[in-house]
């Protein structure tokens, strides 16, 4: 098989592997479908990652499954699935209590897409091996749009546990949104579908604040603090000026959440944090937990998640395409209509 490889800044490559093979009956093969880039994997690209290349990309798709291990019952062949990011068990304590990110039965960060954690390989590849199947692998709904859905293994089931929570306890939060890719604009569709009174989107692309105004936001090219101004505040730029903004424009007992893949260092307004009174998460996602509820929203027909997508390209075209600047790029194999039932 193949597995589209990141080999240099701006260059990938398809680079042959064995294909993969069940090791246990809690396994699966899968082969994606409908794969995209999450934000972090634009930063890799252009060069700002902290893992050395060369090493296999990619860890949002829906596949197809195409082979299991005798204990899973839960899939079959045929079926479509969200692949989670992360690599979890699904029986160990973290992964009870919802840490699927901090499964204690695999080296700590184990995921798909990048090389920490052990080499467990990448999305973009033609066929990939689920660890725990069982407990990893969550079927796609009918109806749901695979293409629409691609970044369920991530960045829309992480856009939904950046608001949902929040605006269950505190319904009609003021949110600010400041952000440079798919996640803020995916924040925007679900503050509003969720009932948040304001939101505003900071964002210096055009584009990219047009499609948050489609979703009822306030956009803005750039701003000032707007002390008090917010009740919650998403950062997902990755930069550290953008964090202090969010930060500084929170309301007394405000929330922040980053989502920003935060690779240098910076300091950040802790004496006015502590005045106002904010808790801040800077956490990498326990998405299994709740890919289910962000799918049940994705079909409640009151979100437009299929707006964000930019491109819909070829699978051939991955190592061409994939280092150019899209916002959100799915990746398409013949396969992805489901198999002639007769």
């Amino acid at each position: 098989m193949r597995e589209l490889t990141y080999v240099a800044r701006r260059t990938v490559e398809w680079r042959e592997a064995p294909d993969p093979k069940l090791r246990s009956g809690q396994e699966a093969i899968v082969a994606p479908v409908a794969a995209t880039s999450c934000d972090v994997d634009s930063a890799i690209l252009a060069g700002h990652g902290f893992i050395d290349p060369p090493f296999a990309l990619g860890h949002e798709c829906v596949a197809r499954v195409v082979d299991i291990g005798d204990a899973v019952t839960t899939v079959a062949p045929g079926d479509l699935v969200v692949v989670p990011w992360s690599i979890n068990c699904g029986t160990c304590d973290s992964c009870r209590a919802g840490l699927t990110a901090h499964c204690s039965a695999v080296p700590h960060m184990a995921m798909y897409g990048a090389p920490i954690g052990g080499n467990w390989g990448g999305l973009f590849s033609d066929l990939v091996r689920v660890p725990y199947a069982q407990a990893m692998l969550v079927p796609l709904p009918a109806g749901l749009d695979p293409v629409a859905m691609a970044s369920a293994s991530d960045n829309w089931s992480l856009s939904w546990r950046l608001v949902a929570p929040h605006l269950k306890s505190r319904p009609g939060a003021r949110v600010l949104v400041v952000a440079r890719g798919s996640i803020g604009l995916y924040v925007c569709d679900i503050a509003r579908a969720l009932g948040a009174s304001d939101v505003l989107y900071v964002d210096p692309d055009p584009a990219h604040r047009a499609l948050a105004g489609g979703y009822g936001a306030r956009t803005a090219e750039t701003i000032e603090p707007i002390p008090h101004g917010f009740d919650l505040a998403v950062e997902a730029t990755g930069r550290v000026d953008q964090l202090k903004l969010a930060l500084r424009s929170l309301a007394p007992e405000g929330i922040c959440e980053s989502a920003g893949n935060h690779f240098r260092p910076g300091e950040l307004p802790l004496l006015d944090m502590y005045l106002t009174g904010v808790t801040l998460r800077i956490a990498r996602d326990n998405v299994r937990a709740h890919i289910p509820d962000a799918l049940a929203l994705a079909g409640s027909g009151k979100v437009a998640p299929e707006r964000v997508v930019s491109d819909v390209l070829d699978w051939e075209d991955l190592p061409a395409a994939l280092p150019e600047k899209h916002l959100k790029p799915v990746f398409v194999r013949d396969n992805i209509a489901s198999p002639d039932p007769s």
